[in-house]
């Protein structure tokens, strides 16, 4: 393993309790803010110290609690790159990207790197010019070639888009394409991003209140979700506590309606999820079939989002919830249904106060863990 790390951090009110093995791979840190991700991060790079643990980079030990070792950020050699890019803006382009190349190689051999970095990253010519002189796009491409040039045993980027527009976002993206084709060895990406985790992960970790509960491949995080984090986390719109009813089939106080499942129901409580763009429309009733009033709808490009209320609520354990008292508890008793603009005619679209029916396919229905 390229990178092996076991470090726990109590601050109190928050525990950072992580196990992390990782090859020549991209491992993705997904999770809410507050979680653990950045953390994690500056405790591998020496900017936080873990209270306990270790953590090895190809075999090297960077910090050891046990043995006393605690390598500074200088002495890991790892590149961290944050979401400013912490370009020195009293240096020019090329001092930047020369600032981590240590002072034992030869100046004509770092002049060499620098001019290489430069040109991988379409920067020739800006050699002298300085980082406020530059985009917010070729600033980011200085900060890679800088992380590049410096030729560190890992690479750690956290939530490197978190500021950018979408247009500016996807034109950079392939920046890191370039940056990830050129490295060797291990990068950490953090992200809240479920779709910009996907794109550049080979696996994925997913990290809620300083713990990572599953690592996963992008289609294990989206097909096979195996805790309520992953489920959420990987876009699912409808995610609802359930009780076990039956050998398939499951209730679900906030809906107030039974839902039959084509797997054994694996637990007695737990969360039951359904993708938003899986529901279908249907005649009548039948199986999974539930009687629906449009609450809400709302439009971006392609899609119409719509707020669905059951009609038919068994109010056992579960009071209808009003706007006006809880507006929270009053969406999460509703089920949340995406619409193709594309395929859907325009008088055929649902609107405000129609009623129809609805099915939860039974093979659509993930079941995980609370």
């Amino acid at each position: 393993m390229a990178l092996e790390a076991r470090i726990r951090k109590d601050f109190g009110s928050f525990c950072l309790d992580v196990d992390i093995q990782a090859g020549a791979e991209t491992l993705g840190f997904l999770g809410a803010s507050g979680c653990g991700k950045s953390l994690t991060m500056r405790c591998i790079a020496g900017i936080e110290r873990p209270d306990e643990g270790y953590i090895k980079v190809d075999g090297r030990v960077f910090y050891d609690s046990a043995a006393g070792i605690n390598l500074t950020p200088q002495e890991r050699k790892t590149a961290l790159l944050f979401q400013n890019y912490m370009l020195f803006p009293n240096m020019t382009i090329e001092q930047n990207v020369a600032a981590g190349i240590g002072r034992e190689v030869p100046k004509a051999e770092a002049a060499a790197i620098v001019e290489r970095e430069l040109a991988r990253f379409s920067l020739a010519g800006f050699q002298k010019r300085y980082p406020a002189q530059l985009s917010g796009g070729q600033q980011q491409r200085v900060a890679l070639a800088r992380m590049l040039a410096a030729k560190p045993d890992i690479l750690m980027l956290d939530e490197p888009f978190s500021a950018l527009d979408s247009h500016l976002k996807g034109v950079l993206e392939q920046n890191l394409v370039d940056l990830f084709a050129a490295f060797e060895g291990t990068v950490l990406y953090v992200s809240h991003d479920i779709d910009e985790a996907l794109r550049f992960c080979d696996r994925i970790a997913v990290v809620d209140k300083g713990r990572i509960l599953e690592v996963d491949t992008a289609d294990e995080l989206v097909n096979d979700p195996k805790s309520e984090a992953a489920l959420k986390l990987s876009g699912c719109k409808n995610a609802v506590a359930y009780a076990k009813s039956g050998p398939r089939e499951v209730w679900v106080p906030r809906w107030g309606v039974h839902v039959g499942t084509e797997e054994e129901v694996p637990f007695e409580t737990g969360v039951l999820g359904v993708r938003a763009f899986f529901l279908e429309r249907a005649a009548g009733p039948g199986e999974n079939c539930y009687r629906m009033r449009v609450d809400r709808v709302s439009d971006s490009r392609f899609d119409r989002s719509v707020l669905l209320a059951f009609v038919d609520r068994a109010e056992q354990d579960c009071a209808t919830v009003s706007r006006e008292d809880d507006e929270m508890r009053f969406l999460h008793q509703h089920l949340f249904w995406r619409v193709d603009k594309l395929a859907c005619p325009e008088d055929g679209l649902p609107r405000v106060g129609d009623e129809l029916w609805i099915r939860i396919p039974k093979g659509r229905i993930y079941l995980v863990s609370g």
